[in-house]
Parts: structure tokens; sequence; C-alpha cells
């Protein structure tokens, strides 16, 4: 059986995060887009962890699912009403999670560095918020709390309290708030987590780099690469995501998913799935207030000078990773996890028919296609482009196989500013929908 998974997004009593992001809307959703395990997000805020304990309960060891509706207590949850789908028998399953800002110095320089925990169950958990209130972190602050504890502080502490804890260092290439970003973070996972550098076996690529920039530097050859959709919202939730194999005979757990990561077997982590790295806010080098970018040549040229206001350029990813790259472009480890890069389907809708995300156009065949197609990912990977063609529009189809294919144009993100993506042009798109949908494939 395929597992998709979602480690890392946020709760509504994160900054900037959607009140619609509820335990059962989360729920709700992945069941709606084919997702397996999510995290909970924030399970450091002390009401969304009093959510989590109310709302969750014991599925397979270490995982946990939606408590039966009648069981709860809807007064205080907005999205109660909506039962979720797949209530009884839902293969949605969700381990503790959360993500945490160490800003502190060290070694003459101010650290910045955001750091995912996931958690072996609600009890390690609860211990861990209690260690950090000790520590005086105010955790009511934020879903995700900033805390002067360095990174490696805190992951002794969640070692200290659970061996099998996931310390996983998050968006690891963003410049202002990563372990290697450009602006406040370090070199090696090492000089990030001194002693306990050796319990840290997964990193999070984040949406500018993919497998093959992370590939380059052997500093994280022994590292599981991850994908997380950080979302802030429920229609970005595993807009990217992990996709692992559970044998026919296997039980689902999480030691199950804990070993799957740490192993790294091809045979049992499939692949990671992707935004392309240069739709990320971070890819090239840049000055978001002087709409001006620039790749890492030219960036050196200029001595990361902007040439239109004299201040500083943003160092993306890709000049960071070129700058700890100690491999040449393309190589490839034996045994390699590969990344499925995928355009987020309504993002390929959208631009097939030419209008907004959120336009009722696009959500209403957005939501056909993927109730008809059994979930999002069930129509990006899995189906045929004939039995594509038999739920939708050919225009979609055509988008879906040019993104499966890798077949369309992007002007890279940069200084917090997103990629653009453009799969029709738009005489392309005057040709498809003039055909009113005639079969192409």
């Amino acid at each position: 059986m395929r597992i998709i998974a979602d480690f890392h997004f946020h709760s509504r009593f994160s900054r900037a995060c959607s009140k619609d992001l509820t335990i059962l809307n989360l729920e709700k959703t992945a069941a709606f887009k084919g997702v397996h395990i999510l995290g909970t997000g924030d399970f450091t805020h002390p009401q969304w962890f009093a959510e989590i304990k109310e709302m969750l309960e014991p599925a397979e060891s270490g995982l946990y699912r939606v408590k039966r509706l009648k069981t709860l207590t809807t007064s205080s949850h907005p999205s109660s009403e909506s039962p979720p789908l797949g209530q009884e028998g839902s293969l949605v399953r969700f381990v503790l999670s959360g993500e945490i800002s160490s800003i502190y110095k060290q070694g003459g320089k101010t650290r910045r560095v955001h750091t995912v925990f996931v958690m072996p169950s609600i009890e390690s958990a609860g211990k861990f918020r209690e260690a950090l209130i000790k520590r005086k972190a105010n955790l009511s602050s934020d879903g995700r709390p900033i805390v002067g504890i360095s990174a490696e502080d805190l992951a002794k502490i969640a070692f200290d309290i659970d061996e099998k804890t996931m310390v996983i260092p998050a968006h690891i290439w963003t410049p202002w708030f990563a372990m290697f970003g450009s602006m406040s973070g370090f070199d090696s996972v090492e000089e990030c987590f001194g002693s306990v550098a050796d319990k840290i076996f997964a990193i999070e690529m984040g949406m500018s780099s993919d497998a093959a920039m992370n590939w380059r530097v052997k500093n994280l050859d022994r590292m599981s690469l991850l994908a997380s959709s950080d979302a802030h919202s429920l229609r970005r939730i595993a807009r990217e995501g992990d996709v692992f194999k559970l044998p026919s005979c296997g039980e689902l757990s999480y030691d199950w998913v804990y070993n799957v990561i740490k192993k790294k077997d091809p045979k049992s982590f499939l692949f990671t799935i992707k935004y392309f790295p240069q739709e990320g806010r971070y890819h090239y080098d840049g000055h978001d207030k002087c709409n001006f970018s620039c790749k890492p040549q030219e960036t050196k040229k200029l001595k990361d000078v902007c040439p239109k206001c004299g201040r500083g350029l943003t160092v993306g990813v890709l000049s960071r990773a070129e700058e700890l790259a100690d491999r040449p472009e393309g190589y490839e480890p034996n045994n390699a996890i590969p990344t499925r890069h995928l355009v987020p389907l309504e993002e390929v809708i959208a631009n097939a028919l030419g209008k907004g995300v959120q336009t009722k156009t696009v959500v209403s065949a957005y939501e056909d296609l993927v109730t008809k197609a059994g979930g999002e990912y069930q129509a990006m990977l899995d189906l045929s482009y004939d039995e594509l063609g038999k739920l939708t529009q050919s225009i979609i189809v055509e988008g879906i196989k040019r993104n499966r294919e890798e077949n369309l144009h992007i002007e890279p993100g940069f200084d917090g500013r997103y990629g653009k993506i453009e799969i029709f042009t738009d005489e392309e798109r005057k040709v498809y929908l003039g055909k009113k949908n005639q079969a192409l494939f």
C-alpha cells in the first residue's frame, strides 16, 4: 500500500495561518486529497495541544486518529458540525509534530534555526512541552514559538525524553531561518547540532531545493531528504510530501515510519513529492522591493549588492547550495530517493483555464476531478491520460501531462516572492479551449 505523509504544517494558532485549520478540517482535507499521515503541527501551543488530546485517540502504535464525532465536545470547534470523511475506518492518521524557532548566539553570530520535532506519543510531546516551560519558553505566544535555546540543546531535551523523537532541521536552505541559511545558519549539521548531530538522520529540503541540489553536499549523505508542505492553510496541505510503501503483510505504526525514514531504503521510501525548486520563494538571489533577481554567478559579480538600490541582496537557496556543494551538478548517490516534481493540481487547472486559483470555476473543476479520481495524487500520478480524459477537460489532462513530463516554463522565485509557472501560453490555451473538450489522447 502506498502511504503519503506530510509531517510539517501549522495550526490556526500560528501567525498568518487560516482559522479553518482545525483537527477535523485537517482530517477531512487529507482524506479528500488521498493523504494518509499528517503531523499535528504546533503541539507546543497550549490550546492546540488541548485540542489534540481532546480530539484524537490512539490508533496503531504511536499513531492517532480523530475520535468518533459523538464523543467530541464541539462547542469550541467552529468546523466540527461537518463530519470528517472516512470517519470510521479512515486511513488518515496523525503523529505529534511541531516546529520551534531558535534565536541565539553561537560562534560570534546570531543564529536563527527552525527545527521540526516529531514525537512518538502525546505523552512524550507533553513532557517536551513541560521541559520547555521550565526553560522559560513562552509557548502560548505562537504555534511556532520563538525560544532562546540552541538547536543542539532543544534536540538534547527531546532525545532525553524519547530517543525515538525525529529531530528534523526545517527547510534547511531558507536564508533567514534555517540550518544552512545564508543569513544566520551554519555550514554543517555537526556545527549546528554539536554533540547530538549523529542522532539527526533526516532534513527537510524546503520548497526552494530538491533532492538533486542536496545530493551535491556530502555532509548530507546520511540524511533522508524529506518534503513537507509547511502549510498555513487547508488548501496547501500536502502540496509537498513523502511517499512510502507499506508491505501487504506490514503493520502501520510510528516505529515503521521512523525506520523507513532512518534507513532510507528505496524499496520502502519511494520518492518525495515537491514543487519545482524554482517555484520556491528563495530559489534565486534578489531584492523584492527593486524587482531584481539574478543567478549565483551574477551575484558574485555584484558582490551581493543590489544594482538598483545599493542594498544587500537576499542570497537564495541556489547560491547557498552552490557554496556548500562539494560535488558536480548532476551527481546522484547510490540508492537515492528521487523527487517527483509536481505543480499542485489546482494550480495546473488554474493555468489551463486561465483563471485564478480560488475562482469558482477552478475550485469546482478541482473538486470534481479529485472526487472522481479518488484523490489529488491519484489524478496527478496514477491515472492514465485516457482515464483522466473521461473525468475532466482535455486542456486539464494536457496540463497534467506536461507536469508529469516537466514540460513547462518557470520564472524563479526570489527574496520571498514565489516563482511563476507557465504551462500554457495564451495562444495554446485558446487552441485547446476552442476544441471544446475533444479527445486528444
